[in-house]
């Protein structure tokens, strides 16, 4: 296969790609290749060895988290962890998963459905303040989640709606990165062409928007609802401020209360937030293929 140089009618001179290879302007070079591969690695043990670290340590007592390895087992006491977790929680544990996972799917399908029908109006409807309604929904991304905590908690207060469950789920519906990438999705992704011949055919807007747009939406909606799931399930702040009765406790909460008495037994606290992150991986590997394709929302417009 020849390397040499070629010359083009205007004079310029040029290196042919190898046959069967990509164009040498495409082609990474070694370099870029290796340093590609090094970095992908330190990420995936960067996020995937705290996971084996908590799964060794939930196996472990208090004095063989301290006298052995991180990453190795010690006395094997992952049933005697499990009797004191049902133990201190009362037998609550497995009440707070079940909270965990109805505020986060139900703020989750809620927001989600929110998300995607202001991200449509913008994109596809004209009304005066369009423009400045979408900029100050963005405006709520440089605000911490934190920061609004306390005035959240007042307004609820003052409304008595504080150790319910509404404290937790009505704010954990709104989210503004969920409309943006509602509306980016709905530029690039719902031909106008289409909506107008439903309107012709006698559709009114609310069929419209159930029946067509939410199927041609439905990707982004995948990673909307994971992005709002994530985010409530786990959020600590809000819950530690709004809600008292134990009944009522996500299991973040709760396992703050466990780390937070006197000589807690950290193997149980530890095999706890192992279960406790298990519906996440779960539900990440199950929608992993969705979210993707969601991420890439309005990356090409067609």
């Amino acid at each position: 296969m020849s390397t040499t140089m070629r010359t083009l009618p205007d004079g310029r001179q040029y290196t042919p790609s190898l046959e069967g290879m990509p164009p040498r302007s495409l082609a990474p070079s070694k370099v870029a290749r290796i340093v590609t591969i090094v970095a992908l690695t330190f990420t995936m043990l960067y996020f995937i060895l705290p996971i084996i670290w908590v799964m060794f340590s939930a196996t472990k007592s208090n004095a063989d988290l301290v006298s052995t390895n991180g990453f190795w087992f010690g006395h094997f006491e992952l049933a005697d962890n499990y009797t004191k977790l049902m133990g201190w929680t009362q037998g609550l544990f497995w009440r707070w998963v079940l909270n965990s996972l109805f505020y986060s799917t139900t703020a989750g399908v809620i927001g989600t459905l929110i998300s995607v029908a202001a991200g449509y109006a913008m994109a596809k409807f004209v009304f005066p303040g369009r423009n400045v309604s979408m900029a100050l929904i963005m405006a709520g991304l440089l605000m911490p989640v934190a920061l609004l905590t306390i005035p959240l908690y007042v307004v609820f207060h003052n409304l008595g709606l504080t150790d319910t469950v509404w404290a937790i789920l009505i704010p954990s519906c709104v989210s503004p990165f969920g409309v943006f990438l509602g509306r980016v999705y709905a530029e690039s992704s719902v031909p106008t062409e289409l909506i107008e011949a439903a309107r012709i055919d006698g559709a009114s807007e609310a069929r419209v928007f159930f029946t067509i747009v939410l199927r041609l939406l439905a990707p982004a909606m995948v990673t909307i609802f994971l992005f709002i799931f994530v985010a409530t399930w786990n959020n600590f702040l809000l819950p530690l401020m709004m809600v008292s009765t134990p009944e009522l406790k996500p299991v973040t909460l709760g396992l703050y209360g466990m780390m937070s008495y006197f000589a807690p037994q950290k193997g149980a606290v530890m095999l706890g937030a192992l279960l406790g992150v298990l519906p996440l991986i779960v539900l990440f590997l199950g929608l992993q293929k969705y979210w993707q394709s969601g991420l890439a929302a309005g990356s090409v417009k067609g």
